[in-house]
């Protein structure tokens, strides 16, 4: 009996110790520990959105996150709710719904209802929410501001023309004209450079495809010259009315929509501007040496110039070409084909690489000393 009691009492304190154990999920050798709840795999929220406002349509932008606020790698779409409100204390009201992968540019476009692409410009910001496949979210992204209310009308008339300083834009103006932002896009990237074998160290950089040009409000109006283009090339302008508006401490834009687009063939059929200064300094033969007749002129600066031509005449006889089939590369000749006791006249011209020649100079005259 003392025996069974012993026992009685140690095998309840083992059996209580084995609990313990078992509680604390230790016991045997690899055996799993206390469950961990669920993952709730609710995406990141969105950090980069951007929006911007064209006319009546309102664009945003942004990066899909790669994990969930647990850190772990998403799999799969993921749903995207759009949302905008006009102040800080009104609801956000939806605005659509769109999926994309993970890490992938997230876009999404809409026209504003009418309510909100009339009357005076004011703040609406826009908000992106990530949701999983259970509807939950990290909550809304930051916020990405537009100007809701009346766009400026868009611009009419739009036209191109070709000059030898670059290509000049002409639009029709109204009676409060705002700033215009003029939209370029190179059409034929790279190619005409390379066909031209512009290429190595030396070679001019790359031409961006998209650049843009701001004509501000009461510059000259109705018109704008884009000196920065290359001959023989294709371009694509687009323009549209831009007012700045300042609402509470933030500035914004409220762009008009884009007009219809025009395009130009820049082609130089521009001939370089004439020489100018053209002199004439004869020397005579002496010590056996024939006489001569040294030109000297300013040098022409244009990209373009393959060199000079130089004409002569004497007396009142044509002009004749007294330099080689090449052009001129320097600004200086000097013609040893001449006669003591004779004048002649001289002009020059400039010649660029696509043949065309300008105008010639002024003349000089010059008289060979006789022997």
């Amino acid at each position: 009996m003392r025996w069974a009691r012993t026992w009685g009492l140690a095998g309840r304190a083992v059996v209580a110790a084995l609990g313990l154990v078992a509680g604390l999920g230790l016991w045997g050798c690899g055996m799993p520990g206390a469950p961990q709840p669920p993952s709730l795999n609710l995406p990141d929220q969105v950090t980069d959105l951007s929006a911007v406002r064209t006319g009546d349509q309102v664009s945003l932008t942004w990066t899909m996150p790669k994990r969930n606020t647990e850190k772990l790698i998403l799999k799969g779409n993921v749903q995207v709710r759009v949302c905008r409100r006009e102040s800080d204390a009104g609801a956000c009201t939806p605005a659509g719904s769109v999926q994309f992968a993970p890490e992938a540019d997230g876009a999404f476009t809409e026209t504003l209802p009418g309510s909100l692409a009339a009357g005076q410009p004011r703040l609406l910001s826009y908000f992106v929410e990530l949701v999983n496949r259970k509807g939950r979210s990290a909550g809304l992204s930051d916020g990405a501001d537009v100007l809701a209310g009346e766009a400026p009308a868009a611009v009419e008339g739009l036209d191109t023309e070709m000059g030898k300083s670059g290509v000049l834009l002409r639009w029709k103006t109204g009676a409060n004209p705002a700033a215009i932002r003029l939209q370029r896009k190179l059409l034929t990237p790279h190619t005409k450079s390379q066909a031209k074998g512009e290429q190595g160290p030396l070679a001019p950089p790359p031409e961006p495809v998209e650049r843009t040009l701001l004509v501000e409000a009461g510059a000259v109006r109705g018109r704008a010259l884009d000196k920065d283009i290359r001959f023989n090339e294709s371009y694509e302008y687009r323009a549209q009315q831009v007012a700045s508006v300042t609402v509470g401490s933030a500035k914004l834009e409220l762009a008009g929509p884009l007009s219809a687009p025009v395009r130009i063939e820049t082609v130089n059929v521009f001939p370089p501007g004439a020489p100018a200064a053209l002199a004439a300094v004869a020397t005579a033969g002496e010590n056996g040496s024939a006489p001569a007749i040294d030109l000297s002129w300013q040098p022409d600066t244009e990209a373009d110039l393959a060199g000079y031509i130089v004409y002569r005449r004497e007396g009142d006889g044509g002009w004749q070409r007294i330099s080689p089939a090449q052009p001129v590369v320097g600004p200086g000749f000097h013609d040893g084909n001449v006669l003591g006791g004779h004048s002649y006249h001289y002009a020059v011209s400039a010649i660029d690489e696509e043949g065309h020649e300008s105008a010639r100079s002024a003349e000089a005259q010059e008289t060979v000393p006789s022997p």
